[in-house]
């Protein structure tokens, strides 16, 4: 996939890994605003082409009474006056095939979550909305098996697509990533490291996931020493508070140290022979 195929991508010549980042769930359009605002600015200032992400609605809750959204169409509705206001691309889930068509008429990036990554109906009804379409790789699938959700969307006319790496289950609460698979899913399509649902412990008692935020950095960093196209980061400005998958999401505060931090680690990666 070539990443000017993206509609609105800016620094695309800046030889940096791209950034897919926003909170998981569109709490608002207050909220909404606040960190996409605050993104690009990080973004622009480091030159780094940025994609906004945001659930329009959360379908694949572990609890009854979780938060799932504020209502589709007001939830997409923000998405696009973000995309629109700030000129950048904008990114939601898909669950059903339903959602495709309603979705794609307000963003520019359709993603299938992990848990979906073997649907074909779902994959062949959004490749031909001619959308970009991210895939998560399946935490029960190996990196070489992303090759056939890959070919449902190429092999249905469209070839702008990417795969998410979002981790590997490790027995029942922990998620392994596995940087081997980097190299392996690069050779099928753009490939993406999600380094905050990697470090998600699913399945808690409680019934609210539960996640290791320190280890953010660690993840990210190894991601972009192995050179990974992009980095998939969820951040919020109060986590704590987050309606949902708090306990994985990156402070906002923190990120333009993190993203700094990585583009050292890029630049000193790109010098090597």
């Amino acid at each position: 996939m070539k990443l000017e195929n993206i509609p609105k991508l800016k620094h695309n010549t800046s030889n940096s890994f791209f950034l897919i980042a926003g909170p998981c769930a569109i709490e608002g359009d207050e909220m909404a605003n606040r960190i996409a605002q605050e993104i690009l600015t990080i973004t622009n200032k480091l030159e780094i082409p940025f994609i906004f992400k945001g659930s329009f609605k959360k379908a694949n809750r572990s609890k009854l009474d979780s938060f799932t959204g504020i209502g589709d169409e007001k939830a997409l509705a923000v998405l696009k006056n973000i995309s629109d206001s700030y000129d950048i691309p904008v990114l939601t889930d898909i669950h059903q095939i339903s959602d495709v068509k309603l979705a794609s008429k307000y963003v520019d990036i359709l993603q299938v979550p992990a848990f979906l990554a073997r649907q074909t109906d779902l994959l062949i009804a959004a490749a031909k909305t001619g959308k970009t379409i991210n895939i998560k790789k399946g935490q029960f699938m190996s990196p070489d098996s992303m090759k056939h959700a890959v070919e449902k969307i190429t092999k249905s006319g469209n070839n702008n697509v990417m795969i998410t790496d979002r981790g590997t289950m490790f027995g029942y609460q922990d998620m392994v990533v596995d940087f081997r698979g980097i190299p392996t899913m690069q050779d099928i399509a753009t490939t993406v490291l999600d380094v905050t649902h990697s470090l998600q412990k699913p399945n808690q008692l409680s019934g609210v996931t539960g996640g290791s935020p320190k280890m953010i950095e660690t993840i990210a960093r190894a991601g972009v020493v192995n050179n990974v196209d992009g980095i998939f980061i969820e951040t919020h400005f109060n986590p704590g508070n987050a309606k949902s998958d708090g306990e994985n999401m990156l402070n906002l505060s923190n990120l333009e140290k993190l993203l700094t931090n990585l583009l050292e680690i890029r630049r000193t990666v790109n010098n090597l022979d």
